[in-house]
């Protein structure tokens, strides 16, 4: 996620499906660490947070047909 957000900041990817997919496996492997550590508050904003980028990632999958 950091990576994605970095590349984005500098102008070197657009928020675009590549971005989205940054969001998306940071945001789950994140989810993963935070389970066996019972941080529960974390753990559900990064399910929220992949959540989100797979909705975004369905919009632009409409958007490019």
């Amino acid at each position: 996620m950091i990576v994605g957000y970095f590349l984005l900041s500098l102008n070197k990817i657009k928020n675009g499906t590549i971005y989205q997919l940054f969001n998306l496996f940071g945001s789950l492997f994140m989810a993963i660490g935070l389970f066996p550590k019972n941080a529960w508050f974390s753990f559900t904003l990064e399910i929220i947070w992949a959540f989100i980028a797979i909705i975004t990632l369905i919009k632009l999958k409409y958007k490019e047909k």
